[in-house]
């Protein structure tokens, strides 16, 4: 028996224990359970948390599987990636999202615009995960709902084939829902604070926080300066937290993500508590710059001394107060938060970077897996880096230190358009192209996000628009540049009605009023214009 079928055949047993319910059918209920499978945010955060672990433990045994998502700052930018999935690759396999603190920020605050340093208030974090999947289960309904209309006509019809292969679409069902990767920032505060703040967040339905070791109340964006980093201890504890709110709402394949800012990071607000020589303390106290001294006469009033590998360090502080690492210390300091992080309950890395290198990620990630054999990065292919100037200017290098002639190129000079077709340009693109399978099979990267694309793509696109329908082209401008499109495209979204929730409206007030129903898919609705 068929999977609709079968739910079918529950719901007749559900109605038939009631007299009074002899008006409702039994197979129009079936289809409402059908379109709404996940009833709470915990119902998706343990089905996204166990799609995720088979898809990591399919990375471990083939590089090659490796995983990706877009960033998304509303519900329906978020519905529209999965339905595009869908109708250009016939799934959503090891396809996410991921839910960007820096867009929520500057999109999603009621301050307005602000920039990413945790800012915006804390609540948007699981305010948005629950639109996102509000939306995606919507998606989930509008297909199914697609498929039943389609299951009545080939009935009304007599077409059996056609029944039969519409039974097999439906039971073969693949949800849009996908795991979402959720930036909790720094955590909004201490360890009570985030353990709060991902409680709700799970709630929502998210499988998997992405937490930074940045002071929560100095976070930046990671690609921006002055990022100051906390001792391990600190961190751990916050991942600690985050592990005890998944247990506790029991998600417990619940994933934790451990970034590290702490390679453009020179700065720290605290010296570590350390016991002995060689604790995790000491460790972090020895990457701060400053002088060794002898005695007391080296102290002056207010200085800061400690007793770092083995010998007294005065630390550089700053009029801050802060005080600085070494220069050159920051790929060491990263290995040891990457390797402390997963011994200490992460189960994904992400090393924030200033520009998008194979080598680079790979010669840090080789040194993680020396201790950690399995250790598995997210990795930010961030529109902060210029793509187009970095690879450029990677193969320039590359080529002269093979001995190939570049005396045609300017290295500072190769972002302009006059080099776009020449052989230096195209093996760039051709790199660019590779970068997540030769990432992912070199460097460790399971997973590869672009934080804010959408932010990105509404803006080009709206400047275009504006361009076109505020100047000469007037009407054409929309109607060229964007509705031919979506026609041409058969992108969903040109019956916006349906894709509002018109056409579900409809079949629910079939279900509930009969024949007496006022439905708006009549003659005159303007969207059969578009067939």
């Amino acid at each position: 028996m068929s999977k609709y079928a079968e739910t079918i055949k529950e719901m007749e047993a559900s109605c038939g224990q009631s007299s009074n319910w002899s008006d409702i059918s039994p197979e129009y209920a079936a289809r409402m359970r059908l379109q709404n499978r996940f009833k709470t945010g915990l119902d998706i955060a343990r089905y996204t948390a166990a799609v995720m672990r088979k898809d990591m433990a399919d990375y471990d045994s083939d590089p090659g599987h490796y995983t990706q998502s877009l960033g998304c700052w509303h519900g329906f930018i978020g519905q529209q990636k999965l339905i595009s999935i869908k109708k250009h690759f016939g799934n959503t396999d090891k396809r996410y999202l991921y839910l960007s603190g820096w867009m929520i920020a500057a999109l999603r605050s009621d301050f307005g615009p602000l920039p990413d340093q945790s800012l915006h208030e804390k609540t948007s974090v699981p305010g948005l995960i629950e639109e996102l999947y509000t939306f995606l289960r919507q998606a989930d309904a509008r297909e199914l709902g697609g498929l039943f209309r389609a299951l009545d006509k080939a009935r009304e019809s007599g077409n059996e084939v056609e029944l039969q292969s519409i039974t097999k679409q439906i039971d073969e069902f693949q949800t849009h829902v996908v795991p979402i990767i959720a930036d909790i920032d720094a955590g909004f505060g201490n360890e009570e604070a985030t353990y709060l703040l991902a409680r709700r967040m799970i709630e929502a339905g998210a499988c998997a926080i992405q937490i930074e070791n940045q002071v929560s109340d100095e976070k930046q964006c990671g690609h921006q300066d002055g990022k100051v980093t906390v001792p391990h201890a600190d961190f751990i504890a916050k991942i600690r937290s985050i592990r005890y709110a998944f247990l506790e709402l029991g998600v417990e394949d619940g994933i934790i993500v451990a970034r590290t800012d702490s390679l453009g990071a020179g700065l720290t607000k605290q010296i570590a508590v350390t016991q002995e020589p060689g604790d995790l303390g000491d460790l972090y106290n020895g990457f701060l710059d400053g002088e060794y001294i002898d005695s007391a006469d080296d102290i002056a009033n207010g200085d800061v001394v400690v007793k770092a590998n083995g010998k007294l360090l005065k630390p550089a502080r700053l009029a801050s107060g802060l005080f600085q690492f070494r220069k050159g210390s920051g790929e060491d300091r990263v290995v040891l938060d990457c390797i402390t992080s997963l011994q200490n309950g992460a189960d994904l890395l992400w090393i924030e970077t200033e520009k998008p290198h194979v080598g680079q990620i790979a010669a840090m990630v080789n040194r993680i897996r020396e201790v950690v054999p399995d250790a598995k990065l997210v990795y930010n292919n961030s529109p902060s880096f210029n793509w187009t100037l970095s690879f450029r200017q990677q193969v320039f290098d590359a080529w002269s230190e093979a001995g190939q002639d570049v005396s045609e190129y300017d290295r500072d000079a190769l972002m302009d358009a006059s080099y776009d077709e020449t052989e230096l340009a195209l093996e760039a693109d051709a790199r660019i192209q590779s970068f997540q399978r030769d990432a992912s099979r070199e460097a460790g990267i399971f997973h590869h996000l672009i934080t804010l694309p959408t932010y990105h793509t509404a803006a080009l696109s709206t400047d275009n628009l504006a361009k076109e329908y505020f100047g000469e082209a007037g009407m054409l401008g929309y109607v060229a540049g964007v509705q031919r499109k979506e026609i041409r495209q058969g992108i969903a979204c040109v019956k916006h009605q349906n894709m509002a929730g018109s056409d579900m409206g409809d079949d629910h007030k079939e279900y509930f009023s009969g024949d007496a129903a006022l439905k708006a898919a009549g003659e005159d609705n303007t969207m059969n214009q578009f067939g």
